[in-house]
């Protein structure tokens, strides 16, 4: 039996075909995919442009974005519900760029910093839009493949984006890394004015909660700065050990006001669904996984091949390629299959393309038979994982919580980059690299493989049978 939670609530009546409007949403989706991972390939880049700041400076204009975009993207899901998804939408597009061409102008690091901060806010409110838009205009029994595909070009946008940012900033500079935003971000704000329609309001407006976004930015920022600054000599251990308990003690304080408060950032409530539980916690390790691959791979090929940045950037190509049509046949697949044998083949795979990167590859360029098979290995892995688990996080809420709980989902996802970025800046942001620097972090790598592995085996997302879509 269908409820009214199942119809749509994108407009009066279900468009003759969804994928204009899934398409408009998907762009948007895109850039903000690709904006997160593009700059794994500037940092040498924005080294050499600002060769006053330290490696640890450096990380957060990364991590400035990816804290700040976590914490905001929980009560973005919440607006969107309330305030109409093409209003929130639309608001994120805009700032999104605008912050866009405040990146590319930026004449220091502090003021790069600062407007990639409003870039995440713009990113954080049109993420969770985005979704609760495609959701909306398709019936339910093809929700399944349409968040595949929606997870699929996140993924792949995650994925290009090294490689794409190598050749842009090789090309055109740095500030092009974020002057690319501006023609695509453009069309879908063009097009979404026209082909969506407003939502129907889910309720009373949702006050933020501002005590919950400190503790949480309290909490990923200061355990972020413990690790990225670990190597640092201004910093002594006392220092780095107050600075990391503090950021503990504020996740703790976090989830007590969480249990308390009338309108928490985050509803404890959602953790009670087993398999969102550990959806989530998996999330957090693949995605600290995740950056610390990119960021490896380029620190590598740099430092350790001595390739050019076009070239690091076409040697991790190959990879990306195999995402979209993994998670293609991977969302059609699980809809019959459920999502825990991708989830735990994909993981096992991964982990596998670590191995290889630490055993295999020297300190002499053999890119065809030392370094392209481990790298096709994690294409096909991230091509399983990643939008099995963005699909996998929300198959057993209901469609009322869609956009809270993706929300949640993908500021996990965040956290879970920030953390692999100052890992890997704290292990390889030193001057000089050698072949034996990089295997903790691939050690790491593949343990965190492992335990994505081990937190999936009790997702359950398989269908029940004739009446689970209803």
């Amino acid at each position: 039996m269908t409820t009214a939670a199942d119809t749509p609530t994108l407009g009066a009546a279900m468009p003759s075909s969804p994928w204009p409007v899934f398409w408009v949403a998907s762009i948007a989706a895109f850039l903000v995919s690709l904006d997160t991972t593009m700059l794994f390939a500037a940092f040498d880049p924005l080294r050499r442009a600002f060769p006053d700041a330290t490696t640890a400076d450096l990380s957060w204009v990364l991590n400035a974005y990816t804290v700040v975009y976590a914490t905001m993207l929980i009560p973005a899901g919440g607006l969107a519900d309330t305030h109409g998804r093409k209003r929130v939408f639309m608001i994120g597009v805009a700032l999104f760029l605008a912050a866009s061409a405040a990146c590319g102008l930026a004449g220091s690091v502090g003021w790069l910093v600062a407007a990639r901060v409003l870039q995440a806010i713009g990113a954080a409110l049109l993420t969770p839009a985005s979704l609760s838009i495609v959701l909306a205009v398709f019936p339910q029994s093809r929700r399944a493949v349409a968040v595949s595909l929606w997870g699929a070009v996140g993924g792949l946008a995650a994925a290009v984006g090294p490689s794409a940012g190598s050749f842009v900033i090789d090309q055109f500079g740095w500030p092009w890394a974020f002057y690319i935003n501006l023609p695509l971000g453009g069309l879908a704000l063009w097009r979404g004015a026209s082909l969506l329609s407003e939502s129907e309001r889910t309720g009373e407006p949702r006050r933020v909660d501002g005590v919950g976004m400190a503790l949480l930015m309290l909490a990923v920022g200061a355990v972020t700065l413990a690790i990225v600054e670990s190597e640092v000599p201004t910093w002594s251990r006392l220092e780095l050990a107050i600075m990391g308990a503090t950021g503990l003690a504020a996740g703790g304080a976090f989830v007590a006001w969480a249990r308390k408060a009338k309108a928490p950032l985050v509803d404890l409530a959602l953790f009670q669904h087993r398999t969102y539980r550990y959806v989530n916690v998996a999330t957090l390790a693949f995605g600290t996984a995740f950056s610390m691959m990119f960021m490896g791979l380029f620190f590598y090929m740099m430092n350790i091949w001595h390739f050019s940045l076009p070239q690091a950037g076409l040697a991790v190509t190959p990879g990306p390629l195999l995402v979209m049509p993994t998670a293609i046949i991977t969302g059609r697949l699980a809809t019959r299959l459920g999502h825990r044998p991708f989830l735990l083949g994909g993981s096992l795979l991964y982990a596998c393309s670590s191995l290889w990167v630490l055993l295999v590859p020297g300190t002499e360029p053999q890119y065809l038979t030392h370094w392209l098979p481990g790298l096709m290995m994690s294409g096909i892995a991230v091509g399983l994982v990643l939008p099995s688990l963005s699909a996998a996080a929300v198959s057993r809420l209901p469609v009322a919580h869609y956009a809270v709980g993706t929300a949640v989902n993908q500021a996990t996802r965040q956290i879970g980059s920030a953390l692999g970025v100052a890992i890997t800046v704290a292990l390889l942001g030193h001057a000089t690299l050698q072949r034996a620097d990089f295997d903790a972090l691939y050690a790491l790598h593949m343990a965190l493989a492992l335990l994505t592995c081990l937190l999936c085996l009790p997702v359950d997302t398989k269908p029940r049978g004739p009446s689970a879509a209803t």
